[in-house]
């Protein structure tokens, strides 16, 4: 073989994994736009629906673990608001990410002020993290020693309102779709991913489940 044919047999294997590449890149594109369309308007079905119920939120909230969030009653899932974004990607106009948030409110009568105390670093690390993630107004105070004024605790007053979400994020060049949770089921983030192919609406339905406290194969 001349040098020149070697050098073709090399620029065509080298096409040749470029193309696959690329068709690569297109069927998992075609893959989450099909799946992300899907997922909208489902959810923005879901959302329509869940606003009518208002369902109870399942599951445990607290800051510190110990104490519940709302002791005065049990919190109601409301206000569910869908919305998407689009960007573009290789010249195209592709979904950037699908989201749903919705309020973690009394399920009776009106937003209360709630305290919690800390004192240890672990549950002010604890208590710190839940009232960001949930997106809490909230005051934190010292509480000193009368006589020597030693630091004691740290007294957190909070409004027992919260927020949660939950977003879907795909990855067009890997054909894979994230899901992230917040505040479901309690305070913290929850995530999933799965293949484009595999975002069908009985998974959908699945989630939709773990948003209200059913039993679910969700994540």
């Amino acid at each position: 073989m001349s040098f020149l044919s070697e050098l073709k047999s090399r620029a065509n294997a080298l096409q040749g994994r470029q193309l696959g590449a690329e068709r690569d890149l297109a069927a998992g594109t075609q893959a989450c736009e099909a799946a992300c369309r899907m997922a909208l308007a489902y959810l923005q079905d879901l959302c329509a629906q869940l606003n009518v119920i208002q369902p109870p939120a399942a599951g445990s909230y607290s800051l510190d673990g110990k104490a519940p969030f709302a002791a005065s009653a049990p919190l109601a899932q409301r206000n569910f608001r869908c919305d998407a974004r689009r960007k573009m990607l290789r010249h195209a106009e592709v979904c950037d990410y699908i989201g749903v948030g919705w309020d973690l409110l009394p399920a009776s009568g009106p937003v209360a002020t709630h305290s919690v105390t800390v004192n240890f670093p672990p549950e002010l690390a604890r208590v710190t993290e839940r009232l960001s993630v949930g997106q809490i107004a909230h005051e934190r105070k010292e509480q000193r020693h009368p006589v020597t004024s030693k630091l004691l605790a740290y007294v957190f007053e909070y409004q027992g309102a919260s927020r949660a979400f939950a977003t879907l994020a795909p990855d067009h060049d890997s054909g894979r779709i994230a899901f992230r949770l917040s505040n479901v089921g309690g305070f913290g983030v929850q995530g999933a991913v799965y293949p484009a192919a595999q975002v069908t609406s009985a998974l959908m339905d699945e989630l939709a489940k773990k948003l209200v406290g059913q039993p679910s194969r969700f994540g």
